[in-house]
């Protein structure tokens, strides 16, 4: 393996981003992760706006959206995910 493909490319970090503010990255790839993020400013950026969103943003449990948006926001996560 050379040292272009152990390196972490911006499109993956940002894929990457949930599990690491969850905790749930194994070791190594967390490790490559914050790697990338030491040398790459657009996506430490990326990184402190999704924690500042999560903040403002507080938690929103299923229950609590009304049905349409509900829906929509199933819609959306969905047309993302193709």
């Amino acid at each position: 393996m050379n040292v272009l493909s152990r390196d972490l490319a911006c499109q993956e970090a940002v894929e990457l981003v949930t599990d690491y503010l969850e905790g749930s990255l194994p070791r190594r790839q967390r490790r490559r992760f914050e790697k990338h993020l030491s040398a790459c400013d657009n996506c430490a950026t990326y990184l402190e706006q999704i924690r500042v969103t999560i903040r403002l943003s507080g938690r929103v449990e299923p229950h609590q959206l009304d049905p349409e948006t509900r829906q929509g926001l199933l819609e959306l996560y969905k047309r993302y995910q193709s």
